[in-house]
């Protein structure tokens, strides 16, 4: 019987070498704008203790947490009513005691009170990991996917969200792409509940509004029935989460609308201070837009909330995040506030492949190949070929004495610009023959003329 080929779990990706330049691009572009704005790495590990994840991302985030089974039998002493329908929670307490990461906010509080003694205060920290999510696969949604994390946690200030703003400018920009920059509030959101007469129902709300860009207006309607607000209330709903004209205006129709509720009055003088920052920074490529569907499902956000969404791609958001107010307290510092955003590696990644905005030149680390003729030809070419190493640029010797056809198919698979042959020839005159394998134009240059030559015509 034959064995079966190898595979790997649905929704997760094997990356080879051409993937992983290109990641690596994406990565090193967002890790230098963070660097450029004070924030400092750190690590949390893959698993958490289960207790620390469940209960942070709401009733939908908690069923797609993964979670680890407790070594050896692990149903030992278990008490057999815990696995009677509703007790999905205390269930996986019992038989996991461990858990995938479902994002990397959870583990930052976690890290932050767990180190509270040891960090200055405002801490900014940034963090570029893998996540896990027990998600159904599809475009643009994976199991296993790298989150681009960066947040300064132990101030109030909104000048916080407003240079956050502009890391997304900055990063979006240096990558090259469109894009629209989406931010609401979540305190405009809770007076937009209280004064539809269901201020208790905020979470069911958000969960149900946030879907109105996947499923549609009438769904979420239909949802928002299903999670117990009446009709009047839905209909005291539709105008204000499909308001329309500029980020002011809307503005100036919330404080009528929102005139009996303080929360979300406050949410609107919060937004108008944002935006007033957002101006002071100067023009930027960014666009931005006040989204009252914008609801971010987690439970944890408190303030503002900003998402980002690819202007030429189809794709969902390819950044998000918001502001947090006590969000260490569940850990048991309370009152430390903090705001972040995320960048969705692996959906820039597919948004940049399509779009055709990766770099030709990313394609192959190696810039120069020396060709192999023989140990006579390598001894010759080894000084030179260090010395344009040394210099900085990318070579490589063709390790075996093979033909010289399969020599330059080599170099052409792996898109190397420069072909350098020694044969008998130049090593009696003290020259090496080198091709530009882009255009074809060959020429013979002197030993020690090769490294400037390179470096002028890279």
């Amino acid at each position: 019987m034959a064995k079966p080929k190898p595979s790997i779990p649905k929704g997760t990706r094997d990356f080879g070498p051409e993937q992983m330049v290109r990641r690596n691009y994406i990565f090193d572009t967002i890790r230098a704008v963070f660097g450029r704005y004070g924030y400092l790495p750190i690590e949390t590990p893959a698993m958490e203790n289960l207790s620390t994840l469940l209960g942070k991302y709401g009733e939908e985030g908690d069923k797609l947490l993964f979670k680890i089974l407790n070594s050896g039998d692990f149903i030992e002493g278990v008490d057999p009513e815990l696995f009677k329908p509703g007790n999905a929670n205390a269930a996986s307490l019992a038989l996991c005691e461990k858990g995938l990461r479902y994002d990397l906010t959870v583990p930052f509080a976690r890290f932050v009170v767990q180190y509270q003694n040891d960090i200055a205060f405002p801490f900014k920290r940034y963090q570029i990991q893998p996540v896990w999510r027990a998600d159904r696969p599809q475009k643009g949604r994976y199991r296993e996917f790298y989150q681009c994390d960066v947040d300064v946690i132990g101030s109030n200030s909104l000048l916080n969200e407003a240079e956050l703003v502009l890391i997304i400018n900055e990063v979006f920009e240096n990558l090259n792409i469109r894009t629209l920059l989406k931010l609401n509030n979540r305190k405009i959101l809770s007076g937009i509940a209280e004064i539809i007469g269901h201020a208790d129902k905020l979470i069911d709300i958000t969960i149900a509004i946030d879907k109105i860009e996947k499923i549609g207006i009438d769904a979420v309607n239909a949802e928002l029935r299903e999670r117990g607000i009446d009709d009047a209330a839905i209909q005291m709903l539709q105008p204000i989460i499909q308001l329309k004209g500029t980020n002011e205006q809307k503005l100036q129709v919330l404080k009528s609308t929102l005139g009996s509720s303080p929360v979300g009055l406050k949410g609107i003088e919060e937004m108008e201070t944002l935006f007033h920052f957002i101006s002071a920074w100067g023009n930027l490529s960014i666009q931005i837009e006040l989204d009252l569907s914008l609801a971010r499902g987690l439970n944890y956000y408190t303030g503002a909330i900003f998402e980002v969404k690819a202007l030429d791609a189809e794709m969902g958001s390819i950044c998000g995040g918001g502001r947090y107010d006590d969000l260490t307290g569940i850990f048991g510092l309370p009152n430390v506030s903090g705001v972040g955003v995320s960048f969705g590696a692996d959906r820039i990644y597919d948004v940049m492949l399509q779009l055709n905005l990766f770099p030709e030149s990313l394609v192959s680390t190696t810039r120069v190949l020396f060709a192999n003729f023989g140990n006579a030809e390598v001894s010759y070419c080894m000084p030179i070929a260090r010395k344009i190493r040394d210099a900085g640029i990318s070579v490589e010797i063709y390790p075996d004495s093979a033909k010289v056809k399969k020599q330059f198919e080599y170099a052409n698979k792996r898109k190397i610009k420069f072909m350098v042959i020694a044969g008998e020839s130049e090593m009696q005159s003290q020259q090496l023959s080198i091709k530009n394998m882009e255009t074809g134009q060959q020429v013979i240059i002197g030993y020690n003329e090769i490294e400037n030559y390179i470096k002028s015509n890279l």
